[in-house]
């Protein structure tokens, strides 16, 4: 990781990372968002530019330099573009502070965010994560709290059968909103609270990931300590569908998914079940779809997959821990 500047001179309540990536006005429009709900608590807002290269950055700081005294926001202009770990480990590195906020800049919060949820995290010392309701633009509530992925979710993923699902209910990966807490393994990181004493016990995001499941395996290192995760419906943010990322998108046409993605799946597998780990859940998956296939017989189509799945969740097999940055682009 580059050396960072580090703007804050003083520890602050709560530090707010935002990360840039060719998103200038979506930026803008979250880093105010931030700053409207501040009011008096002491707060600052980080935005880590990712080596962007389309002007955004310049946008963002032009933006700044029209912010009254004191300015509560600061740019770190990355050196590479260093994908959601590494952009967001800049902005904890910016400086001391009691709680960080990992904010996407496709998202906005709602009047009341900020004060709802650092009261609940100074009400449960005993928890390091705080995931806030989530709403798309439209209203509707997002999934935002979820269990582990496992080879029995990857079975049911690849089934894509109604049977299969009840059959696994405990198994699957979205959770109803709202949770259960005790069911609650790992939570959106579009917009959730870290405690920063969990941080500086667990140290920072893998930067092994470039982008997805780095939110997942976060959540399970922390578990692992013994952190908790607490869901807090009073603080509210949206997140707007499709901005800043194609990925769901691609997903939802059942287009091919980008490298990167299967690349942190596979190495995802591999630090939490083990060497096997990849193959089982890949075997898993291959079985689901086995199963899928089935439904031929019955005269019923087969659910779809994305495009080249089959052949694509095996990459990095052979080096399941290979820096899945070497793929982001």
């Amino acid at each position: 990781m580059p050396d960072i500047p580090r703007p804050l001179s003083q520890p602050h309540r709560v530090v707010i990372s935002i990360i840039n990536y060719r998103t200038g006005p979506l930026t803008i429009q979250c880093a105010q968002s931030v700053l409207d709900d501040m009011g008096d608590i002491d707060g600052h807002v980080v935005i880590v530019d990712n080596l962007s290269g389309d002007g955004s950055a310049d946008e963002i700081a032009a933006w700044i330099d029209t912010l009254p005294a004191p300015r509560r926001v600061s740019l770190v202009r990355s050196a590479t573009n260093s994908g959601f770990s590494g952009g967001h480990n800049q902005g904890f590195a910016a400086g001391p502070s009691e709680y960080v906020l990992v904010l996407n800049s496709d998202a906005v919060l709602r009047p009341g965010f900020l004060a709802a949820i650092l009261s609940a995290a100074d009400d449960r010392p005993e928890t390091g994560l705080f995931a806030p309701r989530i709403d798309y633009d439209d209203g509707e509530q997002q999934t935002s709290c979820f269990r582990f992925p496992s080879p029995a979710s990857e079975f049911d993923r690849g089934a894509r059968t109604g049977a299969v699902s009840r059959l696994l209910s405990r198994r699957l990966v979205a959770l109803p909103m709202p949770p259960a807490p005790d069911e609650i393994g790992w939570a959106s990181f579009a917009c959730i609270l870290l405690r920063r004493r969990m941080i500086d016990e667990i140290g920072p995001m893998d930067e092994g990931y470039f982008l997805y499941f780095e939110d997942i395996e976060y959540c399970w290192r922390a578990r692992q300590a013994g952190w908790r995760i607490a869901y807090v419906p009073q603080a509210r943010a949206v997140h707007f569908r499709g901005g800043s990322g194609p990925v769901k998108a691609l997903a939802k046409e059942k287009k091919r998914l980008p490298g990167y993605y299967y690349a942190s799946r596979t190495r995802f597998f591999r630090q939490t079940y083990g060497p096997a780990g990849p193959v089982l859940a890949n075997v898993a998956w291959a079985s689901g779809r086995a199963l899928a296939r089935l439904r031929l017989l019955f005269g019923k189509a087969v659910p779809p997959s994305n495009a080249r799945e089959a052949r694509d969740i095996w990459t990095n097999i052979l080096s399941p821990l290979a820096d899945g940055r070497r793929m982001g682009g």
